[in-house]
């Protein structure tokens, strides 16, 4: 029930849809009892990114954001690897550059997806495999203006950093929009390197079954 300062309960904000939930969420306070009583999966399932504007998906992130600032719940690394994917495959280029556009929002999204890929290694197909990918995002702010990360596959384990502290055997170039398509199954790697969106350095082989060493989840 809304009181009278337009304040929401927790099953009216779930029951919203589009840019009314946006209007939400942007207003809740993260430590009320509406949002205290929020799932953030639900809300994740809420979000529709093909109903939404070319702005609306950075602003559901954004809101999400501010709010695990104070409510660890509302945490990006708490939405399930299934919806997440979804939720990213389901944006449209424009709403993905609207996303990265925003310094702060790239960092934490990037930080999440190279975050997760330790839980989706595929133990054993890589039992046997030592390998090291520099990963390099187009658009960032480091060194020749690229976002860089190092993953190091290691007998049937993954770990990522941000200091490129060893030889790569490839380093692959993509800009963060393609980088989503790939990583949520629209897009391929071989695609993606015929149509010039992805430059590989490197073993070209291993980078062309690199994806098959994780199980990444498929969008719902």
């Amino acid at each position: 029930m809304a009181d009278n300062a337009g304040m929401t309960s927790a099953d009216q904000v779930a029951g919203l849809r589009g840019a009314a939930l946006l209007d939400a969420l942007e207003r809740l306070d993260p430590l009320s009892p509406e949002a205290h009583a929020l799932d953030v999966n639900t809300l994740a399932e809420a979000v529709d990114p093909r109903g939404l504007g070319k702005d609306d998906f950075r602003r559901f992130l954004d809101a999400l954001c501010a709010l695990a600032s104070r409510a660890p719940a509302f945490d990006l690394s708490k939405v399930d690897p299934a919806r997440f994917a979804s939720l990213v495959a389901s944006a449209s280029r424009a709403q993905l550059e609207s996303v990265v556009a925003d310094r702060t929002l790239r960092e934490r999204v990037l930080e999440e997806i190279f975050a997760r890929m330790g839980a989706h290694i595929r133990p054993e197909r890589a039992r046997d495999v030592h390998a090291v990918v520099h990963w390099r995002l187009s658009g960032g702010v480091g060194e020749g203006g690229y976002d860089r990360y190092e993953t190091v596959i290691s007998h049937g384990s993954c770990t990522v950093s941000r200091e490129m502290r060893e030889r790569p055997r490839v380093t692959i170039t993509i800009a963060p929009p393609d980088f989503f398509r790939l990583i949520t199954h629209q897009a391929t790697p071989a695609v993606l390197f015929v149509t010039g969106r992805i430059k590989v350095k490197g073993d070209l082989a291993f980078a062309a079954g690199l994806i098959g060493f994780f199980d990444l989840p498929h969008p719902v």
